[in-house]
């Protein structure tokens, strides 16, 4: 008896490890829209993309005062000589707060994005290839 009591704790323990989740879902957006907001780690502050160009733009909100409002970060259609498709580009966050990188979901084509409070250190750069 002894033994069938340990193997249901030992099976209860291993099922509760294998199943437990971790993986903390960032966005509960749909995939396939116009345009979706990524959260930064500053609070006040969302990177809204349109999903078919690759346009974004830093997106400020104020609890109390007038500092909201959006900034450009790249108004140039990244899909101009593609087909522009809802749902083509997404970014994905980088342990670095102030970038992102922005996949092309179709094509594999990847840009650093830096969002930044400064004009000047707000930009988008192609991530080449390494030719290897």
């Amino acid at each position: 008896m002894k033994k069938v009591f340990i193997f249901v704790f030992i099976v209860i323990i291993f099922s509760i490890f294998v199943f437990a989740e971790t993986k903390k879902i960032a966005s509960n957006q749909e995939a396939i829209v116009p345009y979706r907001l990524f959260k930064t780690t500053n609070m006040w502050n969302f990177i809204q993309l349109e999903t078919a160009t690759g346009r974004m733009w830093q997106i400020q909100y104020d609890i109390k005062g007038d500092s909201r409002g959006s900034v450009v970060i790249n108004d140039k259609n990244l899909a101009e000589n593609k087909k522009s498709i809802v749902g083509r580009f997404t970014l994905h966050s980088t342990d670095n707060m102030w970038t992102f990188i922005l996949l092309d979901q179709i094509e594999g084509d990847t840009w650093q994005v830096q969002w930044s409070f400064e004009e000047s250190e707000r930009f988008i750069i192609p991530i080449n290839s390494f030719g290897y």
